[in-house]
């Protein structure tokens, strides 16, 4: 299965892409990766699964911590995206003939086998079902715990209710003359 991301991606559109065997993505388009900025959204994509075991644990983190968006070119790099089609590669026919090469592909069915004996391997170690369990778990403190910043930025969101000021993630430089003012703690949102 190829997932083909065509324009911009947030969590749940980049983290559900992964389910796919191979992910392409279109040469222009911008990557989020993270819940963190929607009040700190846990996500149930299957990404506690699916993101470490495409892009390795160092990764994963630094993805899902990081709150700063990534071109295609990065998310290449991270292991994210396997293939970059430019624009005018993404005409429905050429995708067909490019999905049609892949599987005629003489590794096809071995890769296929592989595939198969690694979720069977995966499914014993830990199912499916408790990854999912677990990522809602984390949901639910979300949306019924004491912390109200998930349904305030939900509803900014829904809202289009615009930040008040660049965030310190992205204005990092904040941070930096804060923390070198006497007597001032800088702290990171």
């Amino acid at each position: 299965m190829i997932s083909v991301i065509r324009g911009n991606a947030g969590a749940g559109g980049v983290f559900l892409s992964l389910a796919a065997d191979e992910v392409w993505a279109r040469d222009q388009i911008v990557f989020n990766p993270q819940y963190k900025d929607m009040g700190n959204l846990f996500g149930s994509e299957y990404w506690t699964y699916l993101l470490p075991r495409r892009v390795g644990a160092e990764n994963a983190i630094a993805i899902t911590q990081c709150r700063l968006p990534m071109g295609v070119a990065e998310a290449r790099r991270l292991g994210l995206v396997d293939r970059v089609l430019a624009g005018d590669e993404l005409t429905p026919e050429n995708l067909v003939k490019l999905a049609a090469a892949a599987a005629s592909d003489h590794g096809f069915a071995k890769r296929l086998a592989d595939k198969r004996r690694r979720r069977e391997a995966d499914e014993s170690d830990k199912p499916l079902q408790a990854y999912r369990d677990e990522e809602l778990r984390r949901m639910k403190l979300n949306f019924y715990g004491f912390d109200p910043s998930y349904h305030v930025a939900r509803y900014n969101f829904i809202h289009k209710v615009p930040k008040s000021r660049t965030p310190l993630t992205i204005a990092n430089h904040r941070l930096r003359r804060a923390a070198e003012r006497p007597g001032h703690m800088a702290v990171p949102s």
